[in-house]
């Protein structure tokens, strides 16, 4: 849990869910594994059991003691909707965030499928909050593309795309119902390599399709030195958010904390 965030499209993190497992190719080289691995033993650490899954209740009531609006990226070490999270616990996270409504949440999935089906059933109450967003990560085609797809039958107010690592042309994509576009290269040991003319394409798609398009980085093994700048211009382009709302008097906060 971090009340400030070094991702650049969002404020702070909240992982009442840590560990995950992976998936699909976008999770060949994951940030959180590297990191959560490096403190496997560790007694007394938050990630002594690596990047085992769990489930961290004692997290639940967090962004209620945050009385100042922040963005809020869900489970940056995890995945809500991994298979070995109860749909019970996941519908705590939700209301959680539907409580404390005066931040904006980004929850992100590989795994759609659970997230539409749970948005249309027991999630319900929630999905089309204006204050949460869900969006899915796409690293391909074969694995990406057909998450859009899901993501679209999802019913939500706000859904957008975390195209990170990007790891060839996605070609045309269909962004109709979508909210949001992140790309990014990817970092670290091993980085496989971005071209420029991929990142182009999807640039100019969103342009077409007024769709906000941030450019995160292009990544590598040092990607400060690579940076961010996309033809001479930073991307930090973000959705249009509510105007902030006051959190409620400290007393209130306490009680919904014991409530939680």
């Amino acid at each position: 849990m971090s009340a400030k965030s070094e991702i650049e499209w969002t404020d702070a993190t909240w992982n009442p869910v840590r560990g995950c497992t992976k998936i699909s190719p976008g999770c060949a080289h994951c940030y959180a594994e590297t990191f959560a691995e490096r403190f496997r033993g560790v007694p007394g650490h938050p990630y002594e059991q690596g990047f085992d899954l769990r489930l961290v209740p004692e997290k639940l009531a967090e962004p209620l003691r945050w009385a100042a609006p922040k963005m809020i990226f869900v489970n940056s070490m995890s995945d809500l909707f991994h298979e070995g999270v109860p749909d019970s616990y996941i519908e705590r996270v939700v209301r959680v965030m539907r409580r404390a409504d005066w931040h904006t949440y980004q929850v992100l999935t590989k795994r759609a499928e659970r997230m539409r089906d749970l948005l249309q059933t027991q999630l319900s109450f929630a999905a089309e909050l204006p204050h949460i967003w869900w969006g899915v990560s796409v690293e391909n085609r074969a694995h990406g593309l057909e998450r859009i797809d899901v993501l679209r039958q999802a019913p939500a107010s706000m859904r957008f795309l975390s195209v990170e690592p990007l790891l060839e042309d996605l070609g045309e994509i269909n962004l109709g119902g979508i909210g949001w576009m992140i790309v990014g290269g990817e970092s670290g040991a091993g980085a496989r390599p971005v071209e420029k003319s991929w990142v182009v394409n999807l640039r100019e798609q969103c342009r077409a399709a007024n769709v906000p398009f941030f450019f995160k980085q292009w990544g590598g093994v040092r990607k400060s030195a690579a940076g961010r700048a996309l033809d001479g211009q930073t991307y930090d382009e973000i959705p249009h958010r509510r105007a902030d709302r006051d959190a409620p008097p400290r007393r209130v906060r306490l009680a919904l904390i014991d409530e939680v």
